[in-house]
């Protein structure tokens, strides 16, 4: 369990691996050290250079590009380049080209070490390779940018690592990105998972949301290329520091900007041919990239409420050139006439630009900003976040404008803050938070937790749920609860049960355990339950009667412990908690 106070670190570096987008930031021990009048730390934010497009920007695209011997070429902006140059020369098909491939961990039940990821092609690989190959990458980068930057000789043992995921993930997930992490490189005591929200709420933190000085309660809405992240925070001040707590469970779904560019795809594949942009995808790389990257722009800065009646967005001539050579259709006036978007009259092709009414435009958005709104209307509904009255938007997609006047427009009577910079919020608030991780004083349990039981039966029971084991009758699958759904847990909090073995011949003890979307399940195989990991222990069959095992789970951080210890021989068992 990393903790971050190491004396000897001397930076801390955080990795945002997004859906689309990816960078890192750090500071120096030294700085992070230092107090301000503001609050604000010095914390570095990597300028990537876009290639070919002569463009600067805090992120690179998260697209990953592998030899066809499976070893690494490229990430970012020059994955892009390099690909688009290889498929305009017909050379690609046995390379390996992945990107936004991390929505393939978001609330996955089957995720295992050894799931699949496929390639543009269709080719597969193993998600861990991707995952690891890319933040190797990003780790690299840092480390190298932190030396030229201090002229000197770090190591890598200097560094506190820090990885963001979104809150909303289950453990599997988070311990997916810990093992691709490892495989990348990254020592697991240098290493920590830090909560986006969580991170971004810490950044937002010089800014005025309560009484100077006093307590302030506000919901965090971070949007992501992948997923909205929704939580409540309370923040407390203590001297010039401050602490926060978390009041309300993080809460979203896949409602990120990428769920836009899903829609914006659908209909331009109603318009051209679905298989037309399947193939300019696999033989026009920089076209189709260029196509998203303007969407990119316009999706940002749409504003329905103007008096501007159109958006217009250039398609290449790769795609057209498709669209001329099918006989059915010849003409981009043909296939908006053959389209199921022929009623509108609005929608026109001119001078090689597609002409999209705003009304359709903004239809793209709604069925996300609509899931948004939803989880957001769940908490306000509560009667205990009733009075929250201050909204903090961060992430890339909240600087879209559409997003943040609905989101006003909705709840019209609360404040909405979107700070400077929202899309690197999470990045800078997750240094601050490898610095100084008991910030967070309190965090919400998503679900309950707890380990199947064998109790004794009684009439209590189910009568199907009665086995004999060594002649005792007793009850299978009995869901025994270690935290409920909705407690609040501090950073390290434990709960123990003691267990002893069913039978007396046994050499080790599984403990199965379980989460549940109920606050109080009675069975693990109801409804609502399922199976998180199994942690097997050791027994020590050399003592008289039955080996009993204490079994620890640590709540409160933002992963899950799990520990043994054998009450007879006292010795505490260094197990493996595979969840995937």
């Amino acid at each position: 369990m990393a903790t971050g106070g190491v004396s000897k670190i001397l930076f801390v570096a955080a990795i945002d691996f997004g859906t689309t987008y990816s960078g890192y930031a750090f500071g120096s021990k030294a700085d992070l050290d230092k107090k301000s009048e503001d609050g604000r730390k010095t914390i570095n934010a990597n300028v990537w250079n876009a290639g070919s497009r002569s463009l600067l920007s805090s992120k690179a695209p998260t697209a990953l590009l592998l030899n066809p011997d499976k070893t690494f070429k490229s990430f970012g902006y020059t994955a892009e380049d390099d690909y688009s140059q290889l498929a305009e020369e017909g050379e690609h098909e046995d390379y390996y080209y992945f990107h936004r491939f991390k929505m393939i961990l978001h609330d996955n039940p089957d995720l295992r070490k050894d799931t699949k990821v496929k390639d543009n092609t269709g080719k597969t690989l193993p998600a861990i390779d991707v995952f690891s190959h890319s933040i190797r990458f990003l780790k690299n980068h840092l480390f190298d940018m932190i030396n030229n930057q201090i002229g000197g000789e770090l190591k890598q043992e200097d560094i506190q690592y820090v990885l963001t995921v979104p809150a909303i993930w289950d453990d599997k997930a988070k311990q997916f990105m810990r093992e691709a992490a490892r495989s990348g490189g990254i020592n697991g005591e240098q290493l920590m998972i830090a909560l986006e929200p969580e991170a971004a709420s810490i950044h937002c933190q010089h800014i005025p949301m309560g009484t100077e000085g006093g307590e302030a309660t506000y919901m965090v809405v971070d949007l992501g290329g992948g997923t909205a992240d929704i939580t409540v925070h309370q923040r407390n001040r203590l001297g010039g520091d401050s602490e926060l707590k978390e009041l309300h469970q993080a809460t979203g779904g896949a409602y990120g900007g990428k769920s836009v560019d899903d829609a914006f795809e659908t209909f331009l594949g109603e318009i051209v041919g679905s298989d037309k942009i399947a193939k300019l995808r696999k033989e026009s790389m920089e076209d189709f990239i260029d196509i998203f990257r303007e969407f990119e722009a316009k999706k940002r800065s749409f504003d329905p409420s103007k008096s501007k009646k159109k958006e217009s967005v250039s398609l290449p001539v790769a795609l057209t050139s498709l669209v001329k050579s099918d006989k059915n259709i010849k003409t981009m006036d043909n296939a908006i006439k053959q389209s199921k978007h022929n009623h509108d009259q609005l929608l026109a092709w001119s001078h090689q630009k597609l002409q999209i009414p705003s009304e359709k435009f903004n239809t793209l958005f709604q069925p996300t900003i609509d899931g948004i709104i939803k989880h957001m209307e769940k908490i306000f509904y509560d009667s205990k976040f009733q009075h929250v009255d201050t909204i903090v938007m961060v992430g890339g997609f909240s600087e879209c404008r559409l997003v943040q006047d609905s989101i006003q427009n909705r709840f019209t009577m609360k404040k909405i803050i979107v700070p400077d910079e929202p899309g690197l919020a999470v990045l800078r608030g997750a240094v601050l938070f490898g610095h100084k991780p008991r910030t967070i004083r309190c965090r919400v349990a998503r679900y309950t937790y707890g380990v199947q039981s064998w109790p004794v039966f009684n009439e209590y029971y189910l009568q199907e749920k009665r086995v004999m084991i060594d002649g005792v009758a007793r009850c299978k699958d009995v869901f025994l609860a270690f935290v409920e759904k909705g407690q609040q847990v501090s950073p390290g909090q434990s709960e123990s049960q003691v267990f002893r073995a069913l039978k007396s011949n046994e050499d080790s003890l599984q403990c199965a355990v379980y989460i549940s979307d109920k606050r109080n399940p009675k069975y693990v195989d109801e409804p609502g339950c399922r199976l998180l990991g199994i942690l097997t222990v050791p027994l020590d069959q050399s003592g008289p009667g039955p080996a009993e095992i204490e079994e620890t789970l640590i709540f409160g951080e933002t992963e899950l412990f799990v520990k043994a210890r054998d009450i007879r021989t006292g010795i505490q068992y260094q197990t493996q908690f595979d969840l995937l």
